[in-house]
């Protein structure tokens, strides 16, 4: 989560996904991306942030926020999605992947949009109450 402070007020950066075949239309985290081979969490997030948003960011200024063990019910697939927060980055975030995303967009951290996907509010909520692990879509 790319995220940054205005007038003492906590924003995050988000993304509205499109073409993707995942949550089209609603807004996600804005940047993420699977892992590569012999890749970390941490350089997978660093890769992203400049594949997507045209950003640098180090792997130092990464902060853990949660761990999510999702399951989508309906495709019978489970992910482990890691999630960090990033305060510090060089550059202005800009849609780099305009067939994957329509726009961007910084919104207060306690008014976000109701079209967020809705594993993301959980981690968000999470985040405020200091919850680091978090089951999705288990029964």
């Amino acid at each position: 989560m790319l995220m940054r402070t205005v007038n003492g007020r906590k924003q995050v950066l988000l993304q509205r996904r499109q073409n993707t075949g995942f949550a089209d239309g609603k807004w996600d985290f804005s940047y993420a991306g699977h892992i590569e081979h012999g890749e970390s969490m941490k350089k997978t997030a660093v890769r992203e942030a400049e594949e997507e948003l045209g950003i640098t960011i180090e792997g130092d200024s990464l902060g853990f926020v949660a761990l999510v063990h999702k399951r989508e019910k309906d495709i019978d697939l489970t992910y482990v999605n890691a999630y960090f927060e990033c305060n510090e980055f060089e550059g202005e975030p800009k849609i780099c992947e305009p067939s994957k995303c329509s726009e961007i967009g910084w919104f207060d951290i306690d008014y976000l949009p109701d079209d967020l996907i809705d594993d993301r509010k959980v981690v968000v909520k999470g985040l405020k109450s200091d919850c680091r692990y978090i089951e999705y879509g288990w029964d």
